[in-house]
């Protein structure tokens, strides 16, 4: 059985500042390129759609739901943002005609965000745009045959990460007990 690796940082130690642990060149290099990434598509969807990234992605995120409605906490925990940045996001969206804010019909304590007409046009026309950008910065940049690793080593630090007692269920409106709603 393998010796687990010695941590980064153990109680009788201070981090160091700019550590050269190799270990952390795949952390670096995540970082860097996923700055780069969401940088890149951002402009690309901004200058051919007058969208960012985070307003597509809150648009795909409300489409994809059940009747296309999503709990605004559930909006909350898929976008990269936090709950205050998905409300003010949420109400650009709103302001634009994309998205109307909607109570939510098996619990009227919450709040659900329903994509209109309009914003499902606007995601239909940005897709392509989006989808070129994944494609050529992303999966062209992946060997094929890393694109399964890549993809379980992502899901592993996303389970190892998930909010904890957060349910991601697809229902846009779970009344308290957690069954999807009408």
């Amino acid at each position: 059985m393998a010796n687990a690796p010695a941590p980064l940082i153990d109680a009788a130690s201070e981090p160091r500042i700019g550590t050269t642990d190799p270990r952390l060149d795949a952390w670096r290099a995540f970082l860097q390129a996923h700055a780069r990434l969401f940088r890149r598509l951002d402009e690309e969807l901004r200058a051919e759609h007058g969208i960012s990234l985070a307003e597509y992605d809150a648009l795909l995120q409300i489409a994809l739901a059940p009747d296309r409605h999503l709990r605004m906490s559930r909006l909350a925990s898929r976008v990269l943002l936090s709950k205050s940045g998905v409300t003010r996001l949420v109400d650009r969206l709103v302001a634009d005609g994309l998205v109307e804010r909607t109570q939510c019909s098996s619990d009227a304590r919450g709040a659900e965000a329903a994509i209109t007409k309009a914003g499902l046009a606007r995601l239909r026309a940005a897709a392509p745009t989006h989808l070129r950008g994944v494609d050529a910065y992303f999966i062209s940049a992946v060997d094929p045959s890393d694109l399964a690793v890549l993809e379980r080593s992502m899901d592993a630090i996303s389970r190892r990460t998930g909010e904890a007692g957060a349910p991601d269920s697809d229902a846009a409106c779970d009344p308290a007990d957690g069954a999807p709603g009408g």
